[in-house]
């Protein structure tokens, strides 16, 4: 749906639609000529957006994290061309071959480092920001228990008080 379709009104009031009746008259004097807003009547029942927007179901990562998962990605996109090459001068019998492979290593533990290392930016940030946690079902049942025994012993409470206020009528015994 377009900027323009989302701003127009949805009911056209009765002087828009005779004043937009007098365009197209005006428009298209011949009958078998079809007003331009036909013909865009017409465009738009083929209209079909290319993508339809919908709400995000995860929060955006935070910056560090980040910054630290797309440095990450172009160490391994880096490794990954450089252990192709050498794949290939190896096989062409390249003199290149042996640096290649020296260097795909090392690039190998610095790519690890990189993934290790969105790993741990990210138990950092959650350590320093907080995280919103869930309770288990465990910890929701016992709430649930001492609510209950709350409410009990509201309720004796209440009843209690309601014989202390009638003087102790109907009990047998003081207690």
């Amino acid at each position: 749906m377009g900027t323009a379709e989302r701003h127009e009104a949805p009911h056209p009031s009765v002087g828009a639609t005779a004043v937009a009746e007098r365009d197209a008259q005006a428009e298209a004097p011949d009958r078998d000529i079809p007003a331009q807003e036909e013909q865009q009547e017409e465009e738009r029942a083929y209209y079909r957006p290319l993508w339809v927007e919908e709400p995000a179901r995860r929060l955006r990562l935070p910056d560090p994290v980040r910054t630290s998962a797309v440095r990450a990605v172009i160490i391994i996109a880096i490794t990954l061309i450089q252990a192709m090459v050498a794949f290939l001068c190896t096989l062409a019998g390249s003199w290149l071959a042996f640096p290649m492979v020296l260097s795909s290593v090392a690039s190998t533990v610095v790519a690890t480092w990189g993934a290790l290392d969105v790993w741990v930016t990210r138990q950092v940030w959650m350590q320093r920001n907080g995280v919103v946690s869930t309770p288990s079902s465990t910890a929701r049942a016992l709430r649930r228990e001492r609510r209950k025994a709350r409410r009990q012993e509201r309720a004796s409470e209440r009843a209690k008080e309601r014989i202390r206020r009638r003087g102790g009528a109907g009990q047998l015994s003081h207690s």
